[in-house]
């Protein structure tokens, strides 16, 4: 069973259009990848959206990418932004990132990102374990929807 970004937005597309449009506010989020030694590694990091897919494209030799291909589990989330008010809340994506070396896929998003070495990157796409939105509800509470695969959609309150 595929738990890509289409698989996801099947599932729950109001969630999935929500998430998209925050990560679509500010242009680097943050990902924590494992480190050789199990540490955590967290680094800046751009995302795109496209054909069903949620990818991460990285530098040639980027110790994140390195840390990747070691370990594929990931934690992503998007840039809070400036002050404390976070529109849209707070939202983070957990799973397995696997790197694409098939030529026609990387030719595609290249196509369409135009990175600055196209010659030289890693692509990556994800499977996903884990979406998550934390955001404040009627002025008072705070609520946390989280998803995982093969699971109904959980909400939370609490004041």
């Amino acid at each position: 069973m595929t738990n890509n970004w289409a698989a996801f937005s099947a599932a729950e597309p109001e969630l999935a259009r929500t998430v998209e449009n925050r990560f679509g506010q500010f242009t680097h989020h943050v990902l924590a990848t494992l480190r050789k030694d199990g540490s955590p590694r967290t680094t800046g990091l751009e995302v795109r959206f496209l054909n069903g897919e949620l990818w991460l494209g990285m530098m040639p030799g980027s110790l994140k990418a390195l840390d990747l291909r070691r370990d594929g589990r990931f934690a992503l989330q998007a840039n809070p932004g400036a002050g404390t008010g976070m529109a849209g809340g707070d939202v983070r994506i957990a799973g397995r990132a696997v790197e694409v070396r098939d030529r026609e896929t990387v030719a595609s998003y290249t196509d369409e990102v135009r990175p600055p070495d196209p010659e030289a990157f890693h692509l990556f796409r994800t499977e996903l374990t884990e979406v998550v939105r934390t955001y404040i509800e009627e002025e008072k509470y705070l609520a946390v929807q989280l998803w995982r695969p093969g699971r109904p959609l959980k909400k939370t309150r609490r004041t």
